[in-house]
């Protein structure tokens, strides 16, 4: 289908678009890639009347270590976490959750601010964040703003951005000794939509006993979602297959799939729990490196 009719906008500074959002209020979207917008927008299930750009503003793209955090612009694409150099070598679960996003193409223009600030649970980056327990950094008319992860995502497609709001950064812990993350979806076809994944991130202190733990679950409930249940079963243990098991079976347990054309139910609670296992076996691979 082809959208409904809408006037473009085309801001070039932050301070540019949030006036221009407070101008035009709750009938203007922001845009940044597009890739989340554009397709609801020719379903019709969104119909803005003004697109506000803000591909162009500079300043936004960014990836680096500042004092304890990684700090990562909200306009920076996924093809440039792709190819991040210090990504690749301390944050490789960004990595794997990239090269199961979409496609090139895709991943050129796609943003992180944009794949977060969607409040799509299916969609890849939220699960990460959830896993790092990140910090977003958000900018609007009331000024500047810090949303714990955990408070950010509300509902089906609702966030804690207010009318106006930019996501301007997203700030993770800085990796540390004995830490490793990764992340894996089940999707019926390259670059689609994932059926479920699980990101996970763990911290191990020297006697190899999980000192921290995130599990981020995708696509399997109305939000994105973390698994608490499982994350503190697991928080000041020395990790064995059978509480690896154990957990993932909380995971299959906890998570909230409806059945639709990617699968029944059941199917989706069984790729989450085999799913978590991989992964958390992975994450743990990664952090005894």
């Amino acid at each position: 289908m082809i959208p409904a009719n809408f006037t473009y906008h085309k801001a070039t500074t932050l301070q540019e678009a949030i006036a221009l959002s407070g101008e035009l209020g709750e009938e203007a979207k922001y845009m940044s890639g597009g890739h989340s917008l554009l397709p609801m927008m020719k379903l019709r299930f969104a119909t803005p009347e003004h697109i506000i750009d803000i591909s162009k503003i500079q300043g936004l793209s960014y990836i680096k270590e500042d004092d304890d955090l990684l700090k990562i612009g909200g306009l920076t694409t996924q093809t440039e976490i792709e190819h991040n150099a210090l990504l690749q070598e301390k944050y490789p679960i960004f990595g794997d959750a990239v090269w199961l996003t979409a496609d090139p193409s895709v991943r050129n223009c796609g943003t992180i601010g944009g794949n977060i600030a969607h409040g799509d649970a299916a969609n890849d980056q939220p699960a990460l964040m959830l896993a790092l327990r990140a910090t977003i950094i958000a900018e609007g008319t009331d000024g500047k703003k810090e949303i714990p992860i955990d408070e950010f995502f509300h509902g089906f497609y609702m966030t804690a951005l207010e009318q106006g709001d930019i996501l301007t950064e997203i700030q993770i812990p800085k990796a540390r000794k004995n830490s490793g993350g990764a992340y894996y979806k089940m999707e019926r076809k390259v670059g689609d939509y994932a059926t479920a994944g699980v990101a996970v991130h763990i911290e191990l202190d020297d006697a190899g006993v999980c000192t921290e733990i995130g599990i981020g679950l995708t696509n399997v409930s109305a939000v994105p979602m973390r698994l608490e249940r499982g994350e503190a079963f697991l928080r000041g243990k020395a990790v064995t297959d059978a509480l690896i098991e154990e957990v993932a079976q909380m995971a299959s347990e906890d998570c909230e799939p409806e059945s639709d054309l990617r699968g029944s139910e059941a199917y989706k609670r069984s790729i989450v729990n085999t799913l978590t296992k991989r992964m958390l076996n992975k994450a743990l691979e990664r952090a005894r490196q």
